[in-house]
C-alpha cells in the first residue's frame, strides 16, 4: 500500500544500498550499437525512414540543403527521449523523464551550449534579436526586458513541459490502479478498459513530447545563426 502517491515515481529499487534506477536511462543506449552488425531488417527500415523525415522537418526550420552535425545531434536527441519515454511505459522500468532531475539537466545543457556559441560567434545578430523589427524606439528597453526573461526560462519551460506530461499520465494510471481492490466486477472491467485506452494514449503523448522536445529545441538553434 503507498504512503504517498507520489511514492510510485520515487527512485526505491536498489542493491547493497545502491539506487539502481537511473540505469533505465541506458536501456536505450544498450539497443543501438546493435543495429550496426544486424542485417537490415524492419526495425532498422522504420528507424531509417523516421530518421529521414525528422530530417527534412530539421532541413525546413533551419533552411539547409545537406545534412550536417546538428541534424544528427537533434535527431538522435528525439529517439533518446523516445526511448526513455516508452521504456517508462512497460511494468518496472523507472520513467526518468517524468523527473526534473533528468528533465532539466537534459535542457538546461542544450540552453546552454547554444547560448555560449550564440554569444561568442553571433554577438551583433544575438544583441538584435533581443528587439524586434518595427519596435518603437520608446518600448526598445522594455523588449529588452520581455526577451530576456523569456529566454531565460526556456529551460525550465523545456523541462516542466516533458516532465508534467509524462508524470500525469502515470498519475492517472496509479489512480486507477487503486481502484480495482475496491470495486466490483463490473466497474473493475471498466477501470480496466480506461487503463487500457490511457496507456494508448500515453505511448502517443511519449512520442509527442519527444518531437516537441525536438522542434523547440531546433526552432531555438534557429536564433543563433
Amino acid at each position: 500500500m503507498m504512503t504517498n502517491l507520489f511514492t510510485t515515481f520515487d527512485p526505491l529499487t536498489n542493491i547493497f544500498n545502491m539506487p539502481l534506477n537511473w540505469l533505465s536511462i541506458m536501456i536505450g543506449l544498450s539497443i543501438i550499437p546493435l543495429n550496426f552488425w544486424l542485417i537490415p531488417n524492419r526495425i532498422n527500415i522504420l528507424f531509417n525512414k523516421i530518421s529521414l523525415s525528422l530530417f527534412k522537418e530539421f532541413k525546413m526550420l533551419m533552411k539547409l540543403d545537406n545534412l550536417n552535425g546538428n541534424s544528427i545531434i537533434f535527431i538522435s536527441l528525439f529517439f533518446y527521449i523516445f526511448y526513455n519515454n516508452f521504456l517508462g511505459l512497460m511494468p518496472y522500468i523507472f520513467t526518468a523523464t517524468s523527473h526534473m532531475a533528468f528533465t532539466f539537466t537534459l535542457s538546461l545543457t542544450i540552453w546552454l551550449t547554444l547560448m555560449i556559441f550564440g554569444w561568442l560567434n553571433n554577438y551583433t545578430h544575438m544583441m538584435a534579436h533581443l528587439i524586434p523589427n518595427g519596435t518603437p524606439l520608446i518600448l526598445t528597453w522594455f523588449m529588452v526586458l520581455i526577451e530576456t526573461t523569456s529566454n531565460l526560462i526556456r529551460p525550465g519551460t523545456l523541462a516542466i513541459r516533458l516532465m508534467a506530461n509524462l508524470m500525469a499520465g502515470h498519475l492517472l494510471l496509479t489512480l486507477l490502479s487503486e481502484m480495482n481492490n475496491k470495486v466490483n466486477m463490473m466497474l473493475m472491467m471498466m477501470v480496466i478498459f480506461t487503463q487500457v485506452m490511457l496507456l494508448i494514449l500515453e505511448a502517443s503523448v511519449s512520442i509527442i513530447q519527444a518531437y516537441v522536445f525536438f522542434i523547440l529545441t531546433t526552432l531555438y538553434s534557429t536564433e543563433i545563426n
